[in-house]
This record gives C-alpha cells, structure tokens and sequence, in this order.
C-alpha cells in the first residue's frame, strides 16, 4: 500500500471510488480497491462509509448532485427572461447528460448501474430538478409569460415530456442524426403551450 501523507476525507474517499468505478466496474470494484488507491486501510475507509452499498450510494448521489449544481445557476438567473431560463436550463440539461455519456461510457455504464441500485439518490435528484424548474415556471406566471394553474405541477410535466432528452435509459439516441432539432422542436412546443 501506498504511504498516504493526506488526511482522509469523504471527498477523497470518493475521488478514490469513482477511479476504482472506472478501472474495474462496479461488479468487480470493492472497499479494498478503494482503500489500496488511498494507500489506507479498508477499515479506514469504513469508518467515514459504514457499509459498501453506502459508499456507492454517495458516489451516485455525488454524480448526480453535479448535474443539479450546474443547472442551479440557470434556475436562479432572474435577469433572464423565464421563456428563455427554461429553454437554457433543458437545454443545459441535455447537454450534461449527453457529455457524461459521451465522454466517459464506462463511467457512465458504471453510473447506470449505480443508480438503479440507489433509487433513493435518483428520487432525490428529481425532486430537486424538478424544484429548480418549478422556480423558473413560477417565475414565468409572475412575469405573466406563463399561463399555469399549478408551477409544480407543470414542472413535472415538463420533466417527463423532455425524458427523452435527459432520461439516461435513452443514451443511445443522444448522437443520432437530426437529435437536437428533435430537442428545438419539443422545447418550442412546450414554450407555446406555457405562453399567455
């Protein structure tokens, strides 16, 4: 094992997990992995994760909270009109989900796994996207741009009618010919329907 002169601390132990995630699959990844990258031992490891599906669950909901965190800045950019923060905010979430994809396919496969493992982690990263675009919608009825009886319900709605766009399980389809003029299409429909 390696000397480690750094204090141990969840983020590295994560650092630490999403490498050994990458290199060996979460089949095939395990706390000792991760504790022989720290150079520590796995008990070590243990004490800031107690158990190994706990671990995982924090790797996934890290991954997942990147997502959030970037699209958080659009949702609270009052200075934008709320038509275009929301044509922004699906369109920067589009373009997160196709580069995790694209950039790093094994990561991502990994992900995919991780996340129907944790259904908590993923519940909780809709709810809070779906909270941002909420705002935008609410946003968009107090400027009298949107015409909604419910923002969170909306919200919702608009969720699942881009799922296609974001929806890791269609990935495949995110660099097939014509998928961004699909994407325009949908998002000015769905601008239309909100219009006052």
């Amino acid at each position: 094992m390696p000397p480690t002169s750094e204090i141990l601390t969840t983020e590295r132990i994560l650092e630490a997990t999403e490498e050994v995630l990458r290199r060996h699959g979460p089949a095939k990844a395990t706390v000792v992995d991760v504790a022989r990258a720290l150079g520590v031992s796995h008990g070590s490891v243990y004490r800031h994760f107690r158990t190994k599906a706990a671990l995982r669950e924090a790797v996934t909901k890290r991954w997942l909270d990147r997502t959030s965190e970037s699209l958080a800045g659009i949702a609270a950019d009052t200075s934008r009109d709320p038509r275009q923060r929301l044509s922004d905010w699906l369109a920067a979430l589009f373009e997160a989900k196709r580069r995790k994809a694209g950039d790093d396919p094994e990561l991502f496969a990994t992900y995919m796994v991780l996340t129907d493992e944790n259904g908590g982690a993923v519940a909780e990263h809709i709810t809070d996207l779906t909270a941002q675009l909420t705002r935008i919608v609410e946003a968009g009825v107090d400027a009298g741009t949107f015409t909604v009886a419910d923002a969170a319900t909306t919200a919702r709605a608009l969720f699942q009618a881009t799922g296609r766009f974001h929806d890791p399980c269609y990935h495949r389809e995110w660099e097939l010919p014509g998928v961004e003029g699909e994407f325009e299409a949908v998002v000015g429909l769905l601008l239309r329907g909100l219009g006052a």
